[in-house]
C-alpha cells in the first residue's frame, strides 16, 4: 500500500543509461546497490563519481520499483534532495561530517523525526501527529551527515497490538513481504527496515527492538542486525513499548556497516536517563567510547571463548534441520578463525524461562504509561491521542485499523493490569527476568564457563537478552533449500518457511559488549560470505549508472 501522500510528494527521472555514458571517456564502475558497502559509497563519492544527490535519486526509483509488490516504504522524505544538495555542497567545500556524509537511511516509523514526515506506528491515530524535535537517535544521524530518507513499514505498534495480526502489517503501511519468496513472512517489527537494507533501498536501516523486533527481521531478510544495550542508544521520542526493554539499534548489508551507523547514534542522552548507565559515559571512568567500526578485525575470533548453549536450541526436525546442519558448519568457521567452542554452555533457568510470565507482565507494565509520556510531547495531536485506551477505541472504530479481524489482544492485557510499572507486582516480575535471564540464563553461562560470547541460532537468540537488555548481533547463516515444504503462518497470509528463505545466527554477550560482538561477527562473516550466496527472488534494477549526470530535480 502506498498513501497518496506519498504519491502526491515523489516524482524522479531517470536518464537512460546511454546518456551517462556519453559523459565519461572512461565509465566508473559504480558498485551495484544491492551490495554496496558504506565504504564503497565513500570511495565513489570522494572520487566524484557520484554525488549525494544521486544516491538519493537511485535509492528513491529502487523503492518505487518494489514497494508497490513489498511495501516496505511508508513515505520518502520530500527534503531528501534538498539535504543531498546541501551535503554535496559542504564536501565540495572540503566539509566532510564523518563516514556517513550523505549516506541515505531509512528508518522505522515508529522513530519520530521534527519534519514532513509522519511517526504513526503504523496507526492511522497519530497520523498528522506532530513532535518538538527530532527522536535523538534520528538527530543523530542528520548530524553525523546521513540523509534520512524516509520511513518504513512495521507490525503494528511495534508488534504490541494483536494476537492474531501478521507480521510486517500496520494499517497505515499495508502487508510488507520478504524478497526472498512470493508472499515471505518478513517476520517484525522492524519488517521495513529489514527488506529495505536486504534489497539496497538505502546505505542502512534503523530498526528498534523489545524482544526479536532487529535481529528476526534481519535473519529472515538475509541482512546484519545490531540490537544494542538497552541504554546504549537513545529512546527519546520513539514511540515505546517498555522502557525496561525497548532499544534502536541498525540493519545493514554487513557487520562494517552497522558499526558505522551505530557509531553516529550510540551515547548519552539528557532525554533519556538510561543511557547514563553507559560506562564510557559516566565521569566516573576513564574509558573511551568504543570504535565499533575498528572493532571489525579479521582475527576477532583469535583465541575467544564461545559458547554454545544446546539446552536452547530445541529439537532438530524436518523443519530445523537445514538451520542445525548450517550451524554445525557455522561453528567449524569459528574453530578456523580462532575460537575456543564451549559446548553444552547451557543457561540453568532455561526451563523456568520457558515457563515464565515475568516478560509479558513487564511489557504489560510498561506500555500504558511509556506510551502516554509519548504522547504527552506531542505538540500537535489532531486524534486527541492520550493514552492506551484511546488508541484502543480508536483503533475499535476506525474501519482501517481491521478490527476485529486483527484483535487489540495486547492493548487489553496491559489495560487489564490492576498495578503500574512502580508497584511491587511489577518489581517482582522485572527481578525474576532479571534472575532467569542473567544468573540463570546468559550472564550466568559467561560467568561458569567463562565465555567471551554465545553463539547460537537466531530464531532462539533474542528472549534471554531481552528480558536483561543485553546486546545479540545476528549474521546470515544460510536459507532453507528448494525442497523445503511451504509453511504459512497461523493467519494464512505469509509463508513462514520456504524454498529459499533465509535464517541467521548471533553472537550474544554481557552489558555493553557491543564492541566484541561487533568483531566476533565481522571476523564469522568474512570467511562465510552467506549473504552472497542467498539472491532475492525479486530486486529493484535501477543502479546508480542510470541516475549519474541527470540534472532534473524532483518534480
Amino acid at each position: 500500500m502506498m498513501s497518496t501522500w506519498f504519491l502526491a510528494k515523489v516524482l524522479v527521472a531517470i536518464v537512460p543509461v546511454a546518456s551517462v555514458v556519453a559523459q565519461y571517456s572512461t565509465t566508473p564502475a559504480f558498485p551495484s546497490l544491492l551490495d554496496a558497502t558504506a565504504d564503497e559509497l565513500i570511495s565513489g563519492l570522494e572520487a566524484g563519481d557520484f554525488t549525494s544527490l544521486d544516491l538519493v535519486q537511485a535509492y528513491v526509483g529502487r523503492i518505487l520499483q518494489v514497494n508497490s509488490t513489498l511495501h516496505m516504504v511508508t513515505e520518502i522524505n520530500p527534503d531528501a534532495w534538498t539535504i543531498a544538495k546541501e551535503l554535496d555542497e559542504e564536501r565540495s567545500c572540503g566539509k566532510i561530517r564523518g563516514p556517513l556524509h550523505g549516506l541515505p537511511i531509512i528508518i522505522k516509523n515508529n522513530i519520530a523525526t521534527a519534519d514532513e514526515m509522519n511517526n504513526t506506528a503504523g496507526s492511522f491515530s497519530l497520523l498528522g501527529a506532530k513532535v518538538p524535535r527530532d527522536a535523538t537517535v534520528a538527530a543523530k544521524l542528520r548530524a553525523a551527515g546521513a540523509i534520512l530518507l524516509g520511513k518504513s513499514n512495521l507490525s503494528q505498534w511495534a508488534n504490541y497490538r494483536s494476537s492474531n495480526s501478521s507480521n510486517g502489517w500496520s494499517a497505515y503501511g499495508g502487508q510488507t513481504y520478504g524478497a526472498y519468496y512470493p508472499g515471505q513472512d518478513p517476520s517484525g517489527s522492524s519488517s521495513g527496515s529489514g527488506v529495505s537494507a536486504s534489497l539496497g533501498l538505502a546505505f542502512g536501516t534503523l530498526g528498534s527492538e523489545t524482544d526479536g523486533s532487529i535481529i528476526s527481521p534481519s535473519e529472515l531478510n538475509n541482512v546484519v542486525g545490531i540490537k544494542p544495550t538497552v541504554g546504549l542508544t537513545s529512546r527519546a521520542l520513539v514511540i515505546p513499548i517498555s522502557e525496561h526493554q525497548d532499544t534502536v539499534g541498525p540493519i545493514a548489508r554487513t557487520v562494517k556497516d552497522a558499526a558505522y551507523i551505530l557509531q553516529a547514534i550510540a551515547g548519552p542522552d539528557r532525554y533519556d536517563n538510561y543511557t547514563s548507565a553507559i560506562p564510557w559515559a559516566s565521569n566516573c571512568t576513564n574509558t573511551t567510547k568504543p570504535d565499533y567500526v575498528a572493532a571489525c578485525k579479521l582475527d576477532a575470533l583469535a583465541g575467544k571463548r564461545i559458547g554454545i548453549p544446546r539446552n536452547t536450541l530445541g529439537d532438530r526436525d524436518i523443519v530445523s534441520a537445514p538451520i542445525f546442519d548450517a550451524f554445525d558448519k557455522a561453528i567449524a568457521i569459528l574453530k578456523e578463525a580462532g575460537a575456543i567452542i564451549v559446548d553444552n554452555a547451557n543457561y540453568t533457568a532455561w526451563d523456568q524461562y520457558l515457563n515464565s510470565t515475568a516478560e509479558g507482565t513487564v511489557l504489560d507494565g510498561d506500555f500504558k504509561p511509556n506510551l502516554a509520556a509519548y504522547l504527552a510531547q506531542l505538540t500537535y495531536n489532531p486524534n486527541n491521542i492520550h493514552t492506551l485506551q484511546d488508541v484502543r477505541n480508536f483503533t475499535q472504530r476506525f474501519p482501517a485499523e481491521e478490527y476485529p479481524s486483527r484483535d487489540t489482544a495486547d492493548f487489553d492485557s496491559s489495560l487489564a493490569l490492576n498495578f503500574s510499572n512502580t508497584s511491587p507486582q511489577f518489581w517482582a516480575a522485572y527481578q525474576e527476568d532479571l534472575y532467569i535471564g542473567g544468573p540463570g540464563g546468559i550472564l550466568g553461562a559467561l560467568d561458569t564457563y567463562n565465555l567471551d560470547a554465545v553463539f547460537l541460532p537466531t530464531q532462539g537468540a533474542s528472549g534471554i537478552s531481552a528480558i536483561i537488555g543485553g546486546p545479540v548481533v545476528t549474521v546470515p547463516l544460510g536459507s532453507y533449500p528448494s525442497n523445503t515444504t511451504v509453511i504459512p503462518n497461523r493467519r494464512g497470509n505469509l509463508n513462514v518457511t520456504a524454498p529459499n528463505i533465509p535464517f541467521g545466527v548471533s553472537f550474544a554477550g554481557k552489558l555493553w559488549s557491543e564492541e566484541s560482538l561487533i568483531g566476533f561477527a565481522y571476523a564469522y562473516e568474512q570467511r562465510s560470505h552467506v549473504r552472497t550466496k542467498v539472491k532475492p527472488y525479486i530486486q529493484p534494477s535501477i543502479e546508480l549508472a542510470d541516475v549519474v549526470g541527470n540534472k532534473t530535480s524532483k518534480l
